[in-house]
Formats: structure tokens, sequence, C-alpha cells
């Protein structure tokens, strides 16, 4: 069966829109979609008529959606009718295993992290009686905050019609072959699009330190004890995955030192199919990835994003969080502690002279200016949300949403950041600009708007309002410009002008200042965001 129910722009329930296919087999498609009402991109799976399976995926999907583990990707919503049938389910932007794989073996520590991250969420999985039995170098996926996601759980299984005798130890095998993957980056089973095979020896796959060397023997025995079953010198067999995780968790060696940092940015993002890359727009790769461009690669050329592998944590950081290694070029702590320093002697040396507000100029210097007759008696609004707003994206960029709360949390050490940009401050020449949507609940007057940038000055930034936050070019153009300034950085105040009214406050970058002690990379943080109005 080849003719599925929809197309791109077909809006499913009243609220999901299609936007472009990013898999499919016989029988299905998956889609990057947008939820239209909460404002999100969405994974979205649509059948052909007549899909026999149908029924399973759907039951499949509704177990999912019981389950809230973070590190297992979530179902939003499932239409089970038979001619229509749909389920909704989380984007998860990140690097998947097969990603981080294209350029050689990982680190062994960090590649038994990211497999025991995974073990953990289907111990969960398989205690409330869910599998997933169609792992592939697909399912797992490091996303942009430094974490594991589990693509597919149940869903896939029904979608192919595979079935196991012992689930738990099917999907411990399965871990077994990722952690194998991870170790070598070649694969012990059959029917890998792009992994080459293990070398062989004696009929079975040769262990990973006989494949790469520098293996540990103790990941490499644990490895070998997974997807071979062979007998542990100490404690039970490896045979469900919880015990695959207790078993890495004690092998893996703690770092000596802080590593090198990891990428801010995905590289791809999207829904594996159960067999691997697949179909049209397999593996389709989005704005993060340089490649996709005229002339832009990672290393160099003519511009564009950049993506770099990541390296082991030191530690893993709590649920929903990010550890201090996710930034590529410094480390993020480092930089918030630069910038709260600035800020502290901007501070200090405004209040000293005129008790003015001071904000960062583009030399580097400390400058100072009276508030507006109007502006003391204007309250402070408190935003109801915060948003990426890149209208020039691929459908599914977002300029790092997930992290857009950070920006108006009132904690000046935690950041919202585009992602960053090679050779060309006006985003490595892919797009003329990219912005940060605040939802202000309801119209609103500004007066000023306070906002601590990172520490490297050269940003070019508009404030604008207007009453619509859906991410489209049509959008941009009803906004109305009140305040702008060039070459920034630090702690800057826009006093707004004009009479203009409006829901959403759009912070607009139309050029990017360095990374520090970068003069390649270019990208936006934003530390904390304070505005100022009547409404």
């Amino acid at each position: 069966m080849s003719t599925f129910i929809s197309e791109p722009g077909t809006r499913l329930g009243g609220r999901y829109r299609l936007e472009d296919r990013i898999n499919a087999s016989d029988g299905w498609a998956a889609w990057m979609a947008i939820d239209e009402t909460l404002a999100r991109p969405v994974t979205v799976l649509t059948f052909a008529p007549g899909f026999p399976r149908i029924r399973e995926v759907v039951t499949a999907a509704r177990a999912a959606s019981r389950l809230t583990d973070a590190r297992l990707a979530q179902v939003f919503d499932v239409e089970e009718e038979w001619d229509h049938a749909y389920i909704v389910m989380e984007w998860v932007a990140g690097d998947s295993l097969d990603d981080l794989l294209a350029d050689g073996p990982l680190d062994p520590a960090h590649g038994a992290e990211i497999v025991a991250e995974g073990a953990e969420a289907l111990a969960v999985a398989h205690a409330a009686g869910l599998a997933h039995l169609c792992l592939t170098t697909d399912s797992l996926r490091w996303t942009p905050g430094g974490g594991v996601k589990v693509l597919g759980l149940g869903i896939d299984a029904a979608l192919s019609g595979a079935t196991a005798d012992d689930p738990e130890l099917a999907d411990t095998r399965g871990l077994g072959m990722l952690l194998y993957a991870a170790l070598t980056a070649h694969w012990p089973g059959p029917d890998n699009p792009t992994l080459p095979p293990a070398p062989m020896a004696d009929g079975r796959p040769r262990s990973p330190r006989q494949v790469c060397a520098g293996v540990p023997a103790s990941i490499d025995e644990v490895a070998c004890q997974a997807l071979f079953q062979r007998d542990r010198r100490r404690g039970p067999p490896l045979t469900t995955p919880a015990l695959l995780a207790d078993a890495l968790a004690e092998v893996i060696p703690a770092p000596l030192a802080p590593p090198p940092a990891a990428p801010t940015a995905p590289r791809t993002i999207g829904y594996a199919s159960p067999g691997g890359p697949s179909g049209p727009g397999a593996g389709r790769q989005y704005w993060s990835q340089a490649d996709d461009f005229a002339g832009g690669t990672a290393g160099g050329g003519a511009g564009g994003a950049a993506g770099t592998r990541p390296e082991p944590r030191p530690s893993r950081p709590p649920r929903g969080g990010r550890s201090s290694t996710d930034k590529p070029g410094a480390n993020r702590a480092v930089i918030a502690a630069v910038a709260v320093i600035v800020l502290a002697a901007i501070g200090i040396g405004a209040w000293s002279l005129n008790r003015h507000t001071a904000t960062h100029s583009p030399g580097g210097q400390a400058s100072h200016s009276a508030q507006p007759s109007g502006s003391a008696s204007a309250a402070t609004l408190t935003p109801v949300s915060a948003h990426g707003f890149d209208v020039y994206g691929s459908g599914s960029s977002d300029e790092n949403d997930q992290f857009a709360p950070l920006a108006i949390d009132g904690n000046p050490s935690t950041d919202w950041y585009t992602q960053f940009y090679l050779n060309n401050p006006v985003f490595g020449g892919l797009k003329p600009g990219t912005g940060l949507i605040l939802d202000m609940g309801k119209p609103v007057k500004l007066s000023s708007v306070q906002v601590m940038f990172g520490p490297s000055v050269g940003a070019d930034v508009a404030i604008e309002v207007g009453n619509s936050n859906v991410r489209a070019k049509s959008t941009l153009a009803t906004f109305t410009t009140v305040a702008k300034a060039t070459d920034i950085g630090g702690t800057h105040t826009f006093q707004a002008t004009g009479s203009a009214t409006g829901r959403y406050v759009l912070i607009w970058f139309t050029k990017l200042p360095p990374l520090a002690g970068s003069s390649t990379k270019f990208e936006a943080q934003i530390y904390n965001i304070v505005v100022r109005g009547s409404g």
C-alpha cells in the first residue's frame, strides 16, 4: 500500500498540521507536524486505508502514553477511527546513535553511559509490562540537554509485527547490539543500512576489544555478556535491561577531569522507522546540519550551523536539566560566571557615578543614561512563556526552544541560546534573523525591556511587539519595532518608543556575537529578561 490518507498541509483533529514526511514504509508514514494549539512540533504517524496492524499500533501507543519517564519519547494523542487513525508523539531533537557513529566509535565510557541510560528507561517500561523489541541505532537519541531518549517503545514492534517469547531478553540483546555498535562503529547483527558488519570469528562477531583498541576489559565483558549471553564471572546473567543497567553502572569509569564540551544543537531530528532509515525523507537533516546548505560544512566553507560529537559527562544532570558540558567552545558555567561578574562590575560602577541604569556599550565599557520620565512608574510585566522563534527554519527549526524558559526564570546563571553558526555573524549566511518570543498573556504597551545577553559584544537586536506567535514569515511582517540596538552585549536596556501594543514581545537578532574565545563561531545567549510597561 502506498497511497496515504494525508499530504503536507493536511490538518488532523483540527490542530495537527502535517509539514514534512520524514519516513515511510508499507502502509504507514511518519510526519513532522505542528500542533497549532500549543505551537510546538510533534511527530505524527498516519496509515494507509486498510493497514492491517492499525489496532495493534493504536493499542501499543495507548499503553506507551501511560509511561512518564522523561527518557522515553512521549505519546500525546491517539485517534483510532479505522479509516483516519493517527498517533501524535513527542518530536525528539538530537543526534541518534547512528549520527554519533558517523565519525567512528564513541569514547567507551560515553558509549556505555548512553546505553546504560537506555537500559534504565527500558527497565521502567518492562516494569509496566511494555517492551521495545525493535532496537536500532536510530532508537537512541542524545538530546541537546545532554540526556538520552528512547524512541518507538512498543509502536515500532507493532508497526513491523515483531514479537518475542522473552521480551526482556530480546531487549537486553538489542541493547547489547547497541553497546557493541557504540564501542566499535560496527553492527553485530544483520541488515544495518549505515554501519559495516562486525568482523566474525568462529561464526560470531569478534569482541569489541578485538575490533577497536582502547575498549576497557570490564566494558567489553559486559557487552559480550549482554549480546552473547555468556556466563558472568560474578552476579546473575544479564537477561533484563535492569540487570544490564546495573552491570554498566559498575564498570563505567568516572572521568578524571572535566571533559571537552558537547554540542549545543542537534544534527538530526525526526522519527526512526523500525528497520532503520528508509523511505522518502528518512534521516532528513535540518537547520542544525550545515551540509544541508550550499557551501556550508561543519568544518568550514561558506558558513552554516554546526555540531560536534558529544564527549563523556562528569555526572548525569538532573532530569530535564543540562550538564555544564553541553556547549561548544566554552564551559557554560564559566560563561555564566563571567557574565555575572561583568554585570556586577557594570552595576557598581554605574551606581557609584550616577545611580543610573548601566548598559554594555559596543566597546565593552559601561555606559549610562537617565531613564525616561515615564519609566519609573512602569510596572514590571511577567511573561507567561517563552519560545524560540525561527521563521526561516525548515519546519522543525526552533532555535533550542526547549531552553527558552530559562531566559525568563529569573536565574542569571541559566540561559537560552541559539544554535551556533560558522564563519559569518549573520547566521552563517543561511538566513537573515531569528529570535525569542515572549507571550505576555495579554496586550501590553512597552516602556522598556532589559536583556541580559552573554558577555560577548556584537549582537544587532530589535524589540518588536505583535499579536501572533505563529512561526511564519507572514507573522514577522505584522510586528512593530519599538526599540533596537547594534553591536551590544552584556546587559542592555531597550527604551521603547511609539504607542504600539501587542500580546507578544519579540527579541529579534539580525547579527550574532562571537562565542567566547572563537572568531569563527557565532551564537546569541539570553540569561534574563525584565519587561516593563502597562497592560
